[in-house]
């Protein structure tokens, strides 16, 4: 199984540019928002307020992803994606005309502003090649972030020496 940094390294060799990295922090959380709303319906009453939706069942399973890959990102992970979760979730609240809307435009937006990022990158996309891009684009944002901070020292070298 892979680890952090190779999951890491290898996201970040797709990801070299920073004008195409400045467009992912854009256009990821775009598209995990979209997804989060999308997946916000149906939803199967649980008891009291307590609902289960498809994009809870996704979100505990990524979860489950990022914290075996690594505890403290997987907690930043979880703590982050449960309030895109709870975002989605107040946007499945809406009409079906608005929910539709809201999560199909900034789906669509969240992909054309990373196109544009790989344009100026020269290469295509990571999950072309590896499904699991789609996983770890968020987590290269939460790391990216954490680099930026001065903290995930070792870890950012690790990466940075096996994406050249």
């Amino acid at each position: 199984m892979k680890t952090l940094v190779d999951h890491l390294s290898q996201y970040a060799a797709y990801h070299r540019d920073s004008r195409n990295v400045a467009t992912h922090f854009v256009g990821i959380p775009m598209i995990v928002l979209a997804v989060t709303a999308l997946l916000a319906r149906p939803q199967i009453p649980l008891g009291g307020a307590a609902v289960l939706t498809p994009a809870i069942v996704v979100y505990v399973l990524s979860c489950l992803f990022y914290l075996r890959l690594s505890a403290g990102f997987g907690i930043a992970m979880t703590l982050i994606l449960a309030l895109f979760v709870y975002v989605g979730h107040l946007i499945g609240g809406l009409s079906t005309a608005a929910w539709l809307a809201i999560g199909i435009g900034l789906f669509v937006l969240g992909w054309v502003i990373q196109f544009v990022g790989h344009y100026y990158e020269g290469r295509k996309p990571a999950f072309v090649d590896d499904l699991v891009g789609l996983l770890i684009g968020p987590l290269f944002l939460v790391a990216e972030t954490a680099f930026a901070l001065g903290l995930a020292r070792e870890t950012r070298e690790r990466m940075e020496a096996h994406a050249h």
